[in-house]
């Protein structure tokens, strides 16, 4: 079973990687930022709860976003071949609930993609988002915001997956074919070692 976390500053394609990833793989793709957005469309409490902290680029709290992944893993976990995790984790603590989370079902993180891509990048990609997508959070103070905390506290994950040997670098920054190309490769090595 393949499970990888795709990870980077809001922007950096993720998203976009995930399903190209998803597709090939034949993976669940779990984005925190769908299913969260999907809740607050739907209104329901854990949607009111967050709807406010996600508009000012604050992140939802970790117990909530770990009891959502926690569902979406036992309601796919018979019929998949394994979970691409997108947004999640962005703490530590996150980080470490997703370890127990796939202990419990005999499956283990196969990798971490860290996407890199130069903040000014970044910030013309999300406000050209913002034009389209109707996100009240792709706007220039709220990504200021959000890349912000994304330094504070998604960093320390990278350390994490670091210590644990899980971590993989991938520069970001040319077209979606090249960049899915590289990753590609990326997921090969990690799983047959050449």
């Amino acid at each position: 079973m393949l499970n990888i976390v795709i990870f980077g500053p809001p922007g950096s394609g993720k998203g976009t990687q995930s399903k190209l990833i998803a597709e090939k793989y034949q993976l669940v793709h779990l984005s925190t930022g769908d299913m969260l957005r999907a809740e607050i469309a739907r209104g329901t409490e854990v949607g009111k709860q967050v709807d406010k902290l996600i508009s000012n680029g604050n992140f939802a709290p970790d117990d909530i976003i770990i009891d959502m992944i926690n569902h979406e893993i036992n309601a796919h976990k018979q019929n998949c071949n394994g979970f691409i995790f997108d947004g999640f984790p962005r703490t530590v603590a996150q980080a470490k609930a997703l370890d127990v989370l796939l202990a419990e079902h005999d499956k283990k993180l196969t990798l971490m993609l860290d996407l890199h891509v130069e903040e000014n990048v970044l910030i013309e990609r999300l406000l050209k988002r913002g034009l389209t997508s109707g996100r009240a959070d792709d706007n220039l103070e709220v990504i200021k915001k959000r890349l912000e905390i994304h330094k504070e506290k998604s960093l320390p994950v990278l350390n994490y997956y670091k210590n644990t040997g899980r971590y993989v670098s991938v520069p970001n920054s040319s077209t979606i074919e090249e960049n899915f190309e590289h990753i590609v490769h990326l997921i090969e090595f990690s799983i047959c070692g050449f």
